[in-house]
């Protein structure tokens, strides 16, 4: 097995989590288990391959766990390991840090529609 070396910790998270999607779809999945069809709905600019693949990678990456249902039409659902639950405290401060700065570039006069808010109880944003 070759030795990784990371410069710092963020690389080590960000090659997980990092990319357009991954952080989406696990914001997501931490209020709960969903099929690929539910999370396919939640993020509509998303590709059915794309999704696909990330899920696939997070899976890979001990993240989502992935349960098949044997029945007609087959029935996937996924869900957040234990693992993939100890991201959510990082997953919540992206979700109300994002959340803050619309708030902010509104009130600064710039058009920004967010079609929901977050709905994740105690987000508080630690100083830094």
């Amino acid at each position: 097995m070759t030795e990784k070396t990371y410069n710092i910790g963020v690389e080590a998270t960000m090659e997980i989590i990092g990319g357009k999607w991954k952080a989406i779809i696990l914001c997501h999945l931490r209020h709960g288990t969903m099929r690929s069809g539910e999370l396919r709905r939640a993020i509509p600019t998303i590709t059915q391959k794309m999704l696909t693949q990330q899920l696939r990678e997070l899976e890979a990456d001990g993240i989502v766990h992935r349960e098949i249902f044997n029945q007609v039409p087959p029935h996937v659902e996924y869900s957040l390991t234990e693992r993939g639950e100890t991201l959510n405290h990082v997953l919540n401060q992206l979700c109300t840090w994002g959340e803050q700065n619309i708030d902010e570039r509104r009130a600064n006069g710039e058009a920004i529609t967010l079609i929901h808010r977050d709905d994740v109880p105690n987000k508080t944003v630690s100083p830094a």
